[in-house]
């Protein structure tokens, strides 16, 4: 929504900038749990009534408040959600005042919301919530690279090994610039062995990757791990595409002899559209331009997964190559995703996959939240009893947003 009314800022509306920039300089020595009471001296110093942080959990259907006298909050029915689905501002009479909702973003990642109250909303004080918004996204996105405590928190159920072990590798859920968005989700959440994500963007590049190990036990996950870390090595040396499998394919070999992975590699130039990509064993990826899939565009002649050196793997994968138009999103699952089924053995199949993802799109929803939708209706077509790993990554050019 936009900003209400400058005229309406009065006399309180005046800041001790003294003030504020202690606390932004506490901040940066503030441990994760000091959070909610900071938020709130930053509100008082910025002339609103206090602040409240709720992040998402794991599976994105709960908003969790960092003050644990509180409760959750749902993302699919609440002010707070639809604040954190649209990634919009929510305004709220609270009787003896008003609540504005913030959604809290880093980059394009979605972490939660954050709850203004104030006595009266004008221009400034809506301005002020957005800033104390966009502060604490950053804090939050910088203290949880090492806080067990807001890991713990965005938990709603007993992690696995094999899930704590891969997860630690994962990049967050969703990265871009204003050329390009790359989003994913992973289930089971809690359980998840050998299936994975990454993406990356350097420069005018980004880079996307899944990966899929054979078996679902510690093994499979130590070979995602193992996989995923080779092909980060190698592009962080500047290697291209080929080289990048190479190396996963070498790594694997010498630290996971008996293992293997499917996967699919990305490289999209976000300044040209043009998109390399190398499949190993892999289903093909999907090409989704002008709200229907392009039958056959990402083909390409099979290759064995990942890890297999000696007579089956090649001396060189093969890359492939297309020149994408603007708008266009690529789509990368897992098998897990097209082969849920339910009660009654019906699966979820590939045609009500590519179905969701078209009719979210067309209806204006963003890429994190088409996705979001897509996995809670793959989780609830099988009655939350995966059978299978399900991995989903989507990107999208979109050059017109230079």
């Amino acid at each position: 929504m936009s900003d209400p009314p400058l005229a309406s800022a009065g006399p309180d509306a005046a800041v001790d900038e003294n003030r504020l920039a202690e606390l932004i300089i506490e901040a940066q020595t503030a441990l994760p749990f000091e959070l909610p009471a900071l938020a709130n001296r930053c509100a008082s110093a910025l002339g609103l009534d206090s602040a409240l942080i709720y992040l998402a959990d794991l599976q994105q259907r709960l908003l969790i408040p960092l003050d644990e006298a509180l409760e959750p909050l749902p993302v699919d029915r609440s002010p707070a959600g639809w604040a954190y689905r649209t990634v919009s501002s929510r305004v709220v009479d609270a009787g003896d005042g008003v609540i504005v909702w913030m959604p809290l973003v880093d980059g394009a990642e979605r972490l939660g919301v954050l709850a203004v109250r104030c006595a009266s909303l004008d221009g400034v004080r809506m301005r002020r919530s957005r800033m104390l918004a966009h502060l604490f996204a950053m804090l939050i996105t910088s203290k949880r690279t090492y806080s067990d405590w807001l890991a713990g928190l965005a938990r709603t159920a007993t992690m696995g090994l094999p899930a704590e072990m891969l997860r630690a590798f994962l990049p967050p859920r969703t990265i871009g610039s204003r050329r390009c968005v790359s989003t994913a989700v992973l289930e089971s959440a809690y359980d998840v062995a050998g299936d994975a994500f990454d993406h990356s963007v350097v420069e005018n590049v980004l880079h996307t990757m899944i990966l899929d190990s054979m078996g679902h036990d510690l093994s499979s996950g130590l070979t995602t791990s193992v996989a995923m870390a080779a092909a980060r090595n190698a592009r962080r040396g500047g290697g291209e595409l080929a080289d990048v499998v190479g190396s996963v394919d070498q790594a694997l070999a010498h630290w996971q002899p008996d293992h293997f992975c499917t996967g699919v590699l990305c490289r999209l130039d976000a300044d040209t559209g043009v998109l390399h990509w190398a499949n190993c064993g892999h289903p093909a990826p999907l090409l989704i331009r002008s709200e229907r899939v392009l039958d056959g565009a990402l083909d390409s002649p099979p290759q064995p997964p990942i890890g297999l050196v000696g007579q089956l793997a090649p001396t060189a994968r093969q890359v492939n190559e297309i020149t994408l138009e603007p708008g266009d999103r690529v789509l990368l699952y897992t098998d897990g995703v097209v082969e849920a089924r339910d009660a009654h053995g019906a699966g979820f199949g590939l045609d009500r996959f590519t179905d969701f993802i078209i009719r979210s799109s067309a209806a204006g929803e963003r890429p994190a939240e088409v996705l979001r939708l897509l996995n809670h209706a793959i989780i609830d077509h099988q009655r939350n009893q995966l059978r299978d790993d399900a991995t989903i990554l989507l990107f999208e050019w979109r050059p017109q947003n230079r």
